[in-house]
C-alpha cells in the first residue's frame, strides 16, 4: 500500500512536468496525424515568441516542413538541401526518404494564414505591422490575443499601437470567457474608433449581460452620431470640389459677360477644347517620352490656355464683334457655333470618349477620420484657387487688367481716354476662353472627355455668374461654392435632376429680389 502511494505521488509530480513540456514545445503537435492538433500547434508556435516561428510556418505553408524520429524537424530549401527547423543550421546528410512531411489540410491552412498575420505584428516594417493589426481586427480571432499583448508591449509607434489596441478590443469581444469589465473597456476602445467597422463589431455581439449590452448600445449611438457628422463633412468636401469645377468653368464666362455683355453659348466648347488638348498632350508623351507622363498636366495647362484662348480671340474677331448690341442674335450665333465645334471634334477625334489618364500623384485617396479625401478632387480645388489668384492678379496689376476694368466700368469714357476697346474685347474674350480651357484640363481628370463635355457645365456656369453678380470674380467664387455644396446636399434627398430643378427655382426667386446678384458691379450696370 505504501509502495502504491509512492508510485501515485511520483506520477502526480511527473505528469504536470510532461504536460508543461508538451505545452512549452509546440513542435510536438506538428508531427501529429490529427489535423486539429497540427492547427493548434501552428497557433501555439506563432504566439510562442520563437524567433524561428515565421520561417517554420512559412515552410509549412510551402509544403517544405518535415520531421523525423526523435522530434527532429527540418526545412527543405532545395533538392537536397535541408536546415534544422529549430536552429536554422544546415543539416547535411539528410535523406528525404527518411523524413515525413507535416500534414496540411484546409483547417491547417487557415491556421497558417492566421499565424502569419499574427507574426506580421512583429515585423520590422511599420506598414506591415499596421496592416497585420487591421487584419486581426477584421478576423476578431481570440487566439491572436497573446500575440497582440506582446506586440503592444514592444510597440513604439503611436498609430500602430492604437491599431493594435483596436484589434485587441475586437478579439476580446469575441472571447467567450472575457469578463464584463474587459468587454466594457473594449467597447470604449471601439467607440473611440468611431467608424463603420467598429459599429459592425458592436452589431455582431450576441446576447450579453445588461451592463455590456447598455455600454454597446451607448457606443453604437455615439458612433452613429459621429458617422452623421462625417457624412456631412464628406458632402461639404464633394460640394467644394463641384464648386471648384463650376468656378473654373464660370470664371472666364464672368469676365466676358461682365466686360462685353455677351451671352456666349459656345463657352462650354472652350472647356471641351482644353480637355482634348490634355488628351493630345498625353498621347504625344506616351508615344515619345513616357517617363514624363507624371508631368503631363503641367504641359497641358498652358497649352490648353493658349489653344482655347486663341480660339476665343478668333471667334470674337470673326463673329462676336459684328453682333454687339444684339443679344438674341449673339446667343443664337454662339449656340450654332457650339454645334459646329462639337461636330468638328467628332470628325477629328471620333464620337466616343477619349482616355485621359490620371498621373500617379493624383491617384488614390487618404482617410482623415471618417472623411475620404481623393487626391484628384483635392488637387482640382487647389488648382481652381490658384487660377483664381492668378486671374485676379492679372486684372489688378497688369496693363491689360487696368484697361479691362476701365471698359467694364465705363466703355465710352475708356474709349475717350484712348483705350482701344475693340482689342480689349478680343483679348478679354481670349482670356475668358483660355481660363475655360484650363477648366477643361481639370475636368478631364474627373469626367468623360467627349464632344459633349462642355454642354454639362454651360447652364451651371451661367447660373453661377448671375447668382454671384455679373463680372464680379468674388461673387463668382461665393456663388460657385454655394451652388456646389447645395447641389451635393440636395442630391441624396431629391435626386440629381430634381435637385438641379430645386436649385434653379431657388435661384429664380433670389434674382427676383436681387436682380444684379450677390455682389453687383458699379459702373457698367448702372450706366446701362
Amino acid at each position: 500500500m505504501i509502495r502504491l502511494c509512492r508510485v501515485l505521488l511520483l506520477l502526480a509530480l511527473l505528469l504536470p512536468s510532461a504536460a508543461r513540456a508538451q505545452t512549452e514545445d509546440p513542435f510536438t503537435g506538428l508531427a501529429s496525424d490529427n489535423f486539429d492538433t497540427v492547427a493548434a500547434a501552428v497557433g501555439a508556435l506563432a504566439t510562442s515568441g520563437n524567433p524561428r516561428a515565421e520561417a517554420i510556418i512559412a515552410a509549412l505553408q510551402n509544403d517544405a516542413l518535415y520531421f523525423a524520429d526523435g522530434g527532429k524537424f527540418y526545412i527543405k530549401n532545395g533538392d537536397d538541401d535541408f536546415v534544422d527547423a529549430r536552429t536554422g543550421a544546415k543539416a547535411p546528410g539528410i535523406n528525404e526518404d527518411d523524413l515525413t512531411s507535416v500534414s496540411v489540410n484546409n483547417a491547417v491552412r487557415r491556421a497558417i494564414e492566421g499565424a502569419m498575420g499574427n507574426l506580421n505584428l512583429f515585423s520590422a516594417n511599420r506598414a506591415t505591422r499596421l496592416k497585420a493589426a487591421g487584419e486581426v481586427f477584421k478576423t476578431r480571432d481570440p487566439a491572436a490575443l497573446p500575440a497582440l499583448d506582446r506586440a503592444l508591449a514592444k510597440e513604439q509607434d503611436g498609430e500602430v499601437k492604437q491599431a493594435l489596441r483596436q484589434a485587441q478590443a475586437a478579439a476580446l469581444l469575441a472571447r467567450p470567457d472575457a469578463t464584463d469589465a474587459d468587454k466594457i473597456a473594449a467597447i470604449a476602445v471601439l467607440r473611440d474608433r468611431g467608424d463603420l467597422a467598429a459599429s459592425g463589431v458592436l452589431a455582431s455581439l450576441g446576447a450579453q449581460s445588461p451592463a455590456v449590452a447598455a455600454a454597446a448600445a451607448t457606443a453604437a449611438a455615439a458612433i452613429a452620431r459621429m458617422q452623421e457628422m462625417w457624412s456631412l463633412a464628406q458632402s461639404v468636401f464633394y460640394g467644394l470640389s463641384l464648386g471648384s469645377v463650376l468656378l473654373l468653368a464660370a470664371a472666364g464666362l464672368a469676365i466676358t459677360f461682365g466686360v462685353m455683355g455677351v451671352i456666349n453659348m459656345a463657352h462650354g466648347e472652350m472647356v471641351m477644347l482644353g480637355a482634348y488638348t490634355t488628351f493630345v498632350v498625353q498621347q504625344v508623351i506616351r508615344a515619345h517620352a513616357p517617363g514624363l507622363f507624371g508631368a503631363s498636366l503641367f504641359f497641358a495647362v498652358p497649352l490648353a490656355f493658349l489653344v482655347s484662348g486663341a480660339a476665343g480671340v478668333l471667334i470674337e474677331r470673326c463673329m462676336i464683334r459684328f453682333l454687339y448690341g444684339r443679344p438674341l442674335e449673339t446667343l443664337l450665333a454662339t449656340w450654332g457655333l457650339s454645334l459646329v465645334l462639337q461636330q468638328l471634334v467628332r470628325s477629328v477625334f471620333g464620337a466616343s470618349n477619349r482616355d485621359v489618364g490620371t498621373p500617379a500623384w493624383m491617384s488614390g485617396a487618404t482617410q482623415w477620420g471618417g472623411l475620404t479625401i481623393t487626391w484628384n478632387r483635392l488637387t482640382i480645388i487647389v488648382f481652381a484657387f490658384l487660377v483664381l489668384a492668378a486671374l485676379m492678379a492679372a486684372l489688378r496689376f497688369t496693363s491689360l487688367g487696368l484697361r479691362m476694368r476701365a471698359v467694364t466700368q465705363n466703355r465710352r469714357m475708356a474709349a475717350a481716354m484712348g483705350i482701344r476697346t475693340p482689342w480689349i474685347d478680343a483679348l478679354t474674350f481670349g482670356l475668358g476662353s483660355g481660363v475655360a480651357g484650363m477648366a477643361g484640363v481639370a475636368l478631364s481628370q474627373i469626367d468623360n472627355v467627349s464632344p459633349n463635355l462642355g454642354q454639362g457645365y454651360i447652364i451651371d456656369s451661367f447660373m453661377v455668374v448671375v447668382f454671384g453678380g455679373v463680372g464680379n470674380l468674388w461673387g463668382t467664387v461665393v456663388s460657385a461654392l454655394t451652388l456646389g455644396v447645395v447641389n451635393k446636399f440636395l442630391e441624396p434627398v431629391a435626386g440629381a435632376v430634381l435637385g438641379k430643378i430645386v436649385v434653379l427655382v431657388l435661384l429664380i426667386l433670389f434674382i427676383q429680389r436681387r436682380p444684379r446678384g450677390l455682389f453687383p458691379l458699379k459702373g457698367r450696370a448702372v450706366e446701362a
